[in-house]
């Protein structure tokens, strides 16, 4: 950097202007004398005329208007949806047809706190540690498939602690009566968890998914049959099956089923949940869109939701990872699924 009485600084630029404008220096006096061009020389001058001493300063190379200057609705908009939904830049990009850096840099130049230094139900910021993750891919559908279970926690009617505070959302829960499952402690509610059985293809990210009543091997191998016989409706023939090593699917059952339709069977490294990582992307996203999106008033309610969220992700929703392209667009002979 120059300091600040080098030539042509705004120091420099005063005295030039000043020896044509006050002095009655010719311009090319003038420029031989700073060692600048003529036009330079006229360019300052006639910026003392009009600004004096302030018109020395350096202008903004801004540009006074732009032609493909997003709108300040489209920025609305964009605003909006990070708001409302807790969308990421690409995701938004692909709702609104616009380019995914666009969208970022509006994120940014409002200042819009990164997604993951957020909580997923209420959306305040909270700081969270940033993670390097490898990513791999299957070259066609049915190669690998992701399988796996997720448990939330049943909503009592009125409403949970999450959206109401624990002190509501408590009152709620107390209040929560349900015959078929007898309390085991005192002043604890017993609305149980659903839990959620996941099939996923590792090429297409296609999902197929129920919400059933508990994680048993009866139960994860009847669902296992049920996801084999929708994706071969969808044209996906399986060849591979991941999962961790839940005692569902280290069963004789589980295995039984696999064998049958001539699957193989592919276990997670214990404590290594990144090994099944994208069934657990797909977790995050479904209490993000989903399961917290927004407050339910009860269970039903937010059971009710669960067949639009499926469909959403699996026809319309962008994938990142697809560079923009839903599931539904890598399966093939997939048409009228989940409608």
């Amino acid at each position: 950097m120059s300091h600040a009485n080098a030539c042509l600084t705004p120091t420099g630029r005063l005295r030039l202007a000043r020896c044509v404008v006050e002095d009655g220096w010719p311009l090319r006096r003038a420029a031989d004398r700073f060692n600048v061009s003529v036009t330079t020389a006229k360019r300052w001058a006639d910026r003392y005329r009009a600004h004096g001493k302030d018109g020395m300063q350096d202008r903004s190379s801004r540009p006074r208007s732009c032609r493909h200057q997003t709108s300040r609705r489209r920025e609305r908009r964009v605003l909006g949806l990070r708001v409302s939904r807790r969308w990421g830049p690409a995701r938004i990009a692909y709702h609104l047809g616009m380019n995914p850096a666009t969208v970022h840099r509006i994120l940014t130049r409002y200042g819009a706190v990164v997604l993951r230094w957020t909580d997923p139900a209420t959306g305040a910021p909270v700081r969270a540690q940033r993670r390097r993750v490898l990513r791999y891919e299957r070259d066609a559908p049915g190669e690998l498939v992701h399988v796996d279970v997720k448990k939330l926690g049943r909503i009592p009617d009125g409403g949970g602690h999450r959206v109401l505070g624990r002190v509501v959302g408590s009152r709620n829960s107390s209040a929560h009566r349900d015959p078929n499952r007898p309390r085991k402690v005192h002043g604890r509610p017993n609305l149980g968890y659903a839990y959620l059985h996941h099939a996923m293809d590792d090429h297409s990210r296609y999902a197929y998914s129920e919400i059933l009543a508990d994680e048993t091997k009866q139960t994860a191998s009847a669902f296992m049959t049920r996801a084999i016989e929708h994706f071969t409706s969808i044209g996906v023939t399986i060849a591979r099956v991941m999962t961790d090593n839940g005692s569902c699917y280290r069963s004789r059952d589980f295995a039984s089923v696999l064998n049958d339709n001539a699957i193989r069977h592919k276990r997670t490294r214990p404590y290594r949940p990144q090994t099944n990582g994208k069934v657990e992307r797909f977790n995050r996203i479904l209490q993000e869109e989903w399961a917290y999106a927004r407050p339910y008033a009860s269970e039903s309610e937010r059971v009710a939701q669960f067949p639009q969220f499926l469909h959403t992700y699996n026809h319309h929703r962008g994938h990142t990872a697809l560079h923009g392209a839903t599931p539904a667009d890598r399966v093939p002979n997939l048409a009228g699924q989940y409608t």
